[in-house]
Formats: structure tokens, C-alpha cells, sequence
């Protein structure tokens, strides 16, 4: 109250003092305008500016509020579209997850009229033309993806190669992969795709290539690399072996094969296989007895059986120095068999022949048993081995039928 009491007060004695000193002295102002004059006081005069100036500050103001509400209201009708585009967007993926292509193209290409960054809207309708089979319009919409973002052109490679190999099209896709390559630490899923086609091309030996970036950038798991590795290596063996080179060919490739891989039991066999079938008989034996000193391996014995050295007698003391530590290794024993065989030790052979027969009966013991027994002059022991063998290798394939009875007695 005191406040407001003191604030009168001073208020009433600063209008006295003005109107006094408006009365002492109160000055003049003249304006002059062509044929016009105006004069007054000097306060006067100054009340008019004062009002002048409000006046000009209020029409200021009101335009600037004009102009802001057209601005609010193109932001506004602005903002309306947008959230319009958005949910048209939504309902295009929603179509085009659901499998319905025709609808998802319609709502992607509404969505993308008004859409701020229409370069997804573009994408997904060219992959809806895709699946309607429309190539034409594909193209167009991957145009007009490329077009609405400049540095969308690898995006939009990428869709086609991965539509392209969806179809089989590997050649093609292939083409448009090997550009995007250079960029592999950005867009790690070209290698991705890249592996596809090069797999669907049967191109081992640059899938061989691809493997240190696939496992670098992690596009496929550790066990996923390891088998593809496997596989790409295995198919590479096979395809040297038929070279002209072959024995050349081979050596070079299990040099360049990663350490581990050299240690897998798979890998090694198919190795010594082609080594063996190829008629490289001094490196398939080295190979062999090297591996058998790391790790036994019943398979890689076999294989050393089917080795026709020029020393059987010294081929034959090799492994039979196995036999102390693996007596009871059935294809030990048939390949001890075969070697005796081909150093003429016939009945050493037949001993073998018959041991491997007791611990594991198989159609190829069988087979070995018969045609020796049968150049022994024992054709019914021979015929009866033969038989057996037959048998086991054919059972697995007969249909089950009824058989006589007195047949069913006498076998």
C-alpha cells in the first residue's frame, strides 16, 4: 500500500513539473511541405511523433503476425501430408510383408508423393514389380530410387543383384556386384551377395578368393565360413585333379590351403582320393604316412592299399608296422591283404583277407576273398564269398517279397 502511495505521489509531482515547465517555455515547431506548413509547440510535437511511432510499430507487428500465420498454416498443411505419407509408407509394408504385391506398390508410391526421403518407397515398389513379374516397371522404380537420392546408387545395385539372383541370373547380378565390391568395408553385404553368386556359379576358385573377407567382416558365422571353406576346397581338389597339370595343379592348392584345413580329416582324404586316382602315387603315400604319424585315420589306410609303388615288399613293411598298435582295424587288414597280394604273398594275403572278414564283413572284403580264393583253385569257397558280398551289397535295395518256402530252407 505504502508502494503504491509512494508511486502516486511521484507520478503527480513529475505531471506538475511538466506542466509547469510546458507553461514556462512551451517552444515551437513549424513543418513545411510544398504549399502546406503545420505549426505547433514543441510538445505538441512531440505527442504527435510519440503516436506517429506507436502507430508505425503496431502495423509493423500486425504484418508479421500475417505473414507467421501463413507460415504456421503451410507448416501445418505441410506436417499433415507428411504424417499422411508416413502412415500410406506403413501400410506398403504391411502389404508387401503380407505378399500382397499389387496393394504394397499402390500404397509405397502414395507414400513417397510427399515423403521427405521417398528413396524406401521407390526400393520396395521395384520389389513388388519384382514378384508381379514386371520388369519394366522394376527398372522405373530403381530409376526413380536413384534419381530421388544421389548416393543411393549401391542401394539400388544391390536390389537388383539380390532380385537377380533370387531369379537364377547369376552372370548378371555378378556384373552388377563386382562394381560395388570396391566399397566391401561399407557395404559388407555385397560379399554376401557375391558369395551366392559365385556359389550359384560353381566359381570355386573365386569364392576360395572371397572367404578372408568373409570371415574379416563377419558376413556369415564362423561355422557357416568353415563348412563353405570346406566344401570350396573340396570342389577345387576335384577340379585340379582333372586339370591338364594335375599333379602340379594339386601341390600348388594344398599349399595355398589354410593350416587348419589341411588337419581336417575330410579335406585330407579327398586329397590323397585324387592324389591316388590321379596316378600320383609317390605324393599320395608321402601324404599318407605323414598324416597317419599325426593322427590314425582308417580311411587314409584304405587309401594307402590302393597305392601301386614300385617297392610292394617296403610298401607291405610299412604297414605292417601299424599293425602293432591297430590290430583289430578291419581296413588295416584288407589293405595288409592287398599288399601281400601285389608282392605275391598269396596266402599271407589270404590270412589277412580273412582276418579283416571276422572283424568286419563288408561286399569289397568279400569281393577281395573270392577272386583270390577263386585264382587258388577254390571256386566254391570263392563263389560262396562272391555271393555273400552280392548280397550284402543289394539287400539294402530289394523290395520286400515272398519267396518260396523250400528256397527260403536251402539258403
Amino acid at each position: 500500500m505504502r508502494k503504491l502511495f509512494l508511486l502516486a505521489l511521484i507520478a503527480l509531482l513529475l505531471g506538475v513539473g511538466i506542466v509547469a515547465v510546458i507553461e514556462t517555455d512551451p517552444g515551437y515547431v513549424l513543418v513545411a511541405y510544398g504549399n502546406y506548413t503545420v505549426e505547433t509547440s514543441l510538445w505538441v510535437g512531440l505527442l504527435i511523433l510519440a503516436l506517429f511511432t506507436l502507430v508505425i510499430y503496431l502495423i509493423v507487428r500486425l504484418f508479421r503476425r500475417l505473414v507467421g500465420g501463413q507460415n504456421s498454416l503451410s507448416t501445418w498443411l505441410g506436417g499433415r501430408r507428411s504424417r499422411a505419407s508416413s502412415r500410406f509408407t506403413t501400410k506398403g509394408m504391411i502389404s508387401y510383408i503380407e505378399g500382397n504385391w499389387q496393394r504394397a506398390r499402390r500404397q509405397l508410391l502414395r507414400g513417397a508423393k510427399n515423403s521427405e526421403a521417398p528413396l524406401i518407397n521407390y526400393l520396395m515398389a521395384a520389389r513388388a514389380s519384382y514378384r508381379l513379374n514386371e520388369p519394366d516397371q522394376m527398372r522405373e522404380y530403381l530409376g526413380a530410387a536413384e534419381e530421388a537420392e544421389a548416393e543411393a546408387g549401391i542401394a539400388v545395385e544391390l536390389t537388383q543383384a539380390e532380385m537377380k539372383l533370387d531369379a537364377g541370373q547369376y552372370e548378371q547380378a555378378l556384373a552388377t556386384l563386382v562394381r560395388a565390391r570396391r566399397n566391401a568395408s561399407r557395404h559388407p553385404y555385397v560379399l554376401d551377395l557375391l558369395h551366392r553368386a559365385y556359389f550359384g556359379l560353381k566359381d570355386w576358385g573365386q569364392l576360395a578368393e572371397l572367404l578372408p573377407e568373409l570371415r574379416k567382416y563377419k558376413v556369415l558365422d564362423d561355422t557357416a565360413v568353415t563348412a563353405l571353406e570346406r566344401q570350396v576346397y573340396s570342389e577345387l581338389l576335384k577340379v585340379s585333379a582333372n586339370g591338364e597339370n594335375g599333379g602340379d595343379q594339386l601341390r600348388q592348392l594344398w599349399q595355398k590351403m589354410p593350416a587348419p584345413l589341411k588337419q581336417d580329416a575330410e579335406i585330407l582324404d579327398g586329397y590323397v582320393s585324387v592324389l591316388v586316382s590321379g596316378g600320383h602315387t609317390a605324393a599320395a603315400e608321402k601324404v599318407i604316412v605323414r598324416a597317419l604319424k599325426q593322427q590314425w585315420d582308417s580311411s587314409l589306410v584304405r587309401h594307402y592299399g590302393y597305392i601301386n609303388s614300385e617297392q610292394p615288399a617296403r610298401q607291405l613293411t610299412q604297414a605292417e608296422s601299424w599293425l602293432a598298435s591297430y590290430p583289430e582295424d578291419a581296413q588295416l587288414l584288407l589293405c595288409l591283404g592287398r599288399l601281400s597280394a601285389r608282392d605275391k604273398l598269396w596266402g599271407k594275403a589270404r590270412d589277412y583277407f580273412e582276418s579283416s572278414y571276422r572283424l568286419e564283413r563288408t561286399p569289397e572284403v568279400c569281393a577281395e576273398l573270392g577272386r583270390l580264393l577263386l585264382a587258388l583253385g577254390e571256386p566254391k569257397v570263392a563263389a560262396a564269398y562272391h555271393r555273400e558280398g552280392l548280397q550284402m551289397s543289394q539287400s539294402d535295395n530289394l523290395p520286400d517279397i515272398p519267396l518260396p518256402e523250400a528256397t527260403r530252407r536251402q539258403a
